[in-house]
């Protein structure tokens, strides 16, 4: 991130820097945020709402800068975030709505936003035991499938989520916005198509993959006590055959009306559930 222009604001924990200017080379950053080109050169991305930027300042995220608006002022949790914030070295801005609008490209927007440090898991250290759970997503286009898939992931409790080829950028600020949190709790790994064959040749679990042409209900499989990875295909096109061939098992969900298909993260939602039965429940016991 470049330089601040502003005017420090004592009396606020740590040193608060205020800024009304949309001119402001911090502000041109952020905003610049938007495009995965600079999301890339900046290592960085923008997640907005309190509640988000707690969770990830819990979860050890490394925050760049915070920015909350003026009408946040006193507030006592905000307040809390900005004294961690540059604690944690980070600029902590405050801004007025013209600015927060212009960042967050919304005519309401969070009061509060915060900048962080990308964070992906290389392949290499992805180990599953036990009745462990990835997901593995083939060239997942949609950024609202996308967050809407590690949404599930964290609420079933898998152990992370891994990007087969081209995919969208999981730190797109729509996937970000569809996750509602949960990027700061679910490891993420990208992987081309050939790393993530070379990686299942040595992965003793079952593969399991959603195929038009699956013979197996997904109904019918047992889970239980194994690690899994659950391989999802592309939205329009499924898995390639390359990646089909390579899955222990091709599954079908079943359906009954005129649609030829399910909503990619909605598919994904409903096996990640199958696949977890066994250990989800609502009083704490494990279901049978």
């Amino acid at each position: 991130m470049s330089g601040y222009a502003g005017t420090p604001r004592s009396g606020a924990p740590g040193q608060v820097k205020e800024v009304t200017s949309l001119a402001n080379p911090v502000i041109k950053d952020i905003k610049s945020l938007a495009l995965k080109k600079f999301r890339d050169q900046q290592n960085a991305f923008l997640a907005e709402g309190l509640k988000l930027v707690i969770d990830a300042l819990e979860l050890g995220w490394t925050i760049k800068t915070l920015v909350f608006a003026k009408t946040a002022r006193g507030n006592p949790l905000v307040e809390k975030v900005a004294a961690r914030s540059v604690a944690a070295g980070a600029l902590v801005l405050e801004v007025s709505e013209k600015v927060l609008t212009s960042v967050t490209r919304k005519d309401n927007p969070q009061t509060v936003l915060g900048v962080f440090e990308q964070k992906l898991m290389p392949l290499r250290d992805v180990s599953l035991s036990g009745s462990d759970v990835w997901v593995a997503l083939d060239r997942i286009r949609d950024p609202g499938n996308l967050g809407t898939v590690i949404r599930t992931a964290d609420a079933v409790g898998a152990k992370g989520v891994l990007l087969v080829g081209d995919c969208v950028d999981p730190f797109a600020l729509e996937t970000v916005r569809a996750t509602m949190g949960s990027i700061f709790a679910v490891p993420l790994v990208k992987a081309s198509p050939d790393a993530f064959l070379s990686w299942r040749k040595a992965f003793k679990g079952l593969v399991a993959g959603t195929h038009l042409k699956g013979a197996v209900d997904y109904r019918s499989v047992d889970f239980a006590d194994k690690p899994v990875v659950l391989l999802m295909g592309n939205e329009s096109q499924g898995l390639p055959e390359p990646l089909a061939e390579r899955c222990d098992v091709l599954l079908r969900i079943p359906q009954a009306g005129r649609a030829d298909s399910l909503n990619l993260a909605v598919a994904t939602g409903i096996m990640l559930y199958e696949v977890r039965r066994s250990a989800l429940s609502l009083d704490g016991v494990p279901a049978a």
